[in-house]
């Protein structure tokens, strides 16, 4: 684990990203964070925590959630755990320079030790995010570059579904949350509207009809009397409140 070349790329005081933070602490359970970042060539930039750092790689097209669809995943240099929470603008200028937002953040699981599979070039994991979810797999290429090439590929499960990254950029989850609030509003407004007076309540304060002489039987009547509600039950000429 080094963030050497991390830090030789970056000048630090005037960019926002933070240093080196290599004596940090590792997570309870391992972290992953995808973040979009608007730099010179839009992309995203898929990270996932292992050797307490975050092992990272840029995905110009961003993951889809389609079963088998293949996204190229260019492995970059290793972050610090911190920039998990990096959400700024690298001025112009600086290596990376253009906004960077966190798309989704959370946890995921390896099957298998991290470093080994990632040596090997094949990494079965589990992601648990408020985006993404469920079964990936990341595949080292034979594609010869600067920097060694992946795909970020989705497995079929429950989580599949026929959109992408850029899709699920209008699922904000501060919207989604602002749009079932309203929900549970309106629906709480509407069954109070329409909620019918269970039996023994008093009746609204209306007129009250004159009772058909024919209702000896039962007569219920409804008198509004300086404000105070009275309900009557005639039985056998008895009067019973």
């Amino acid at each position: 684990m080094t963030l050497r070349e991390y830090a030789r790329k970056r000048r630090f005081g005037a960019t926002p990203e933070p240093a080196d933070d290599s004596g940090a602490a590792p997570s309870r359970r391992p972290i992953f964070v995808v973040q979009l970042h608007h730099a010179s060539s839009r992309h995203y930039d898929f990270r996932l925590e292992a050797d307490g750092v975050l092992k990272s790689w840029a995905v110009p097209k961003g993951p889809s959630l389609r079963v088998g669809e293949k996204r190229l995943a260019v492995q970059v240099e290793d972050h610090p755990l911190s920039y998990a929470g990096f959400a700024s603008d690298i001025p112009e200028g600086h290596y990376g320079a253009g906004h960077v937002d966190v798309f989704d953040h959370g946890t995921w699981l390896c099957d298998g030790e991290p470093l080994a599979a990632i040596a090997a070039g094949k990494l079965d994991f589990v992601l648990h995010g408020e985006r993404l979810n469920g079964t990936w797999k990341l595949v080292r290429t034979a594609l010869r570059g600067k920097q060694p090439q992946w795909l970020l590929i989705k497995r079929d499960d429950a989580f599949a579904a026929d959109r992408e990254a850029d899709d699920l950029l209008q699922d904000s989850p501060a919207v989604a949350a602002k749009r079932a609030t309203k929900a549970t509003k309106v629906t709480k407004a509407s069954k109070a509207s329409n909620a019918k007076p269970t039996r023994g309540q008093a009746p609204a304060a209306t007129a009250a009809a004159r009772p058909r002489r024919s209702d000896a039987a039962w007569r219920k009547r409804a008198l509004a009397l300086e404000g105070v509600r009275v309900i009557a039950r005639v039985r056998q000429a008895r009067a019973r409140s």
